[in-house]
């Protein structure tokens, strides 16, 4: 699959981006580049691969789970508008 010049227009509109006439062969050039590689890579057999979380295989460093910071809760809500339950009570905006 490759892209026309009414194509990328499309692509551009779509995207919002205001594209110069002089500019479209080369956005069109780049598009189908990215297209071809895509392409390409669709070609590679990978029923056999397994999925992974992460392309490399390193433990995730942790750091210790501690509090750091006061509690400081109950001094925000005194001052907010609205409060009932411990929760912070707003207009309501959808119906």
């Amino acid at each position: 699959m490759s892209l026309d010049e009414k194509g990328v227009r499309n692509i551009a509109n779509l995207a919002r981006l205001a594209i110069s006439n002089e500019d479209i062969s080369e956005y069109q050039r780049h598009l189908n580049n990215i297209i071809g590689f895509v392409e390409q890579m669709n070609k590679v057999q990978t029923e056999q691969v397994q999925p992974m979380a992460h392309p490399q295989d390193l433990p995730q460093r942790l750091r210790e789970d501690k509090v750091l910071e006061t509690d400081q809760h109950e001094r925000f809500q005194r001052i907010a508008p609205k409060v009932e339950a411990g929760l912070y009570l707003v207009p309501q905006v959808i119906e």
